[in-house]
């Protein structure tokens, strides 16, 4: 991959396609929001209707938001400038999200999927942006692994405003009222970790403690508690549980040396 760093006209060429895939976003969320929404109601869940409603709207915008981002990024390849990749990978990391989850919804009761391909082609985008930065390939792996956390734990709270509106007891109205917000909270820390690891900044590994930490905390309680209430294994748990392997590789001796010498390496 050593062909593609430092090469701006094609961090220009992605970026132009991330501005479209904004627009690609908000047109597939747009023509399927209903359809899902009227789907979900038929299939006898108007909690997972409501959090369609307003999860899939925040996923327009975020990838909307990355739109606007990758704007920024194509001027700065166009000037040769030397954040302009770092950039790229927040953009990516954004519409990765904006992507992803659309698609669980609809799955859940068969009808298509398409935003898929915003997915796929984020994913193309944000590996094109670490390419083009020379990232160290072990530090690609970490933020691979940090950025299916990322999607997990957001997951959680996505589940948590369903669980608000069904639960009856109020300690568990309580949990998931909290849950979200901090779960959300957790998810915006992994992406900050991302750059932070990626663009080879101080404070990563404390940013990526943060991270796992509140991940754990938000997360473990929720899906705990589900696998009392429903005596099953909770989709809450897997977000909480690798963001805690994620908190002891993170505190290995090893790991914590890589991350430095890129710190180093790239001061």
């Amino acid at each position: 991959m050593k062909s593609f760093k430092n090469n701006e006209k094609l961090g220009a060429a992605l970026s132009f396609i991330g501005i479209l895939l904004g627009f690609l976003a908000l047109y597939l969320i747009a023509v399927t929001y209903i359809p899902i929404v009227e789907g979900k109601i038929l299939e006898g869940r108007p909690d997972e209707a409501i959090t369609v409603r307003i999860v899939h709207a925040l996923m327009g915008w975020i990838g909307m938001a990355g739109s606007a981002i990758w704007a920024v990024v194509l001027f700065g390849f166009l000037n040769k400038k030397e954040w302009a990749w770092s950039l790229g990978v927040v953009a990516g990391t954004l519409q990765l999200l904006a992507g992803f989850f659309p698609m669980i919804p609809p799955a859940s009761i068969g009808m298509a999927t398409p935003t898929l391909w915003v997915f796929l082609i984020a994913f193309v985008l944000w590996f094109g942006m670490l390419f083009i930065g020379g990232v160290n390939n072990k530090i690609i792996a970490l933020a691979f692994v940090s950025g299916l956390a990322y999607v997990m734990i957001f997951i959680d709270g996505v589940g948590a405003i369903s669980r608000y509106q069904t639960v009856q007891e109020d300690t568990l109205i309580g949990m998931y009222a909290m849950g979200l917000v901090v779960t959300w909270w957790a998810a915006a820390a992994w992406a900050v970790f991302i750059y932070f690891l990626v663009r080879g900044k101080t404070w990563t590994v404390e940013v990526g403690i943060f991270a796992a930490s509140l991940s754990i905390i938000a997360g473990l309680p929720v899906g705990l508690t589900d696998v009392v209430r429903l005596s099953r294994f909770s989709m809450f748990l897997p977000g909480p549980l690798l963001s805690a392997i994620l908190l002891v590789i993170i505190l290995l001796p090893n790991t914590q040396k890589l991350i430095n010498d890129w710190i180093e390496a790239e001061a």
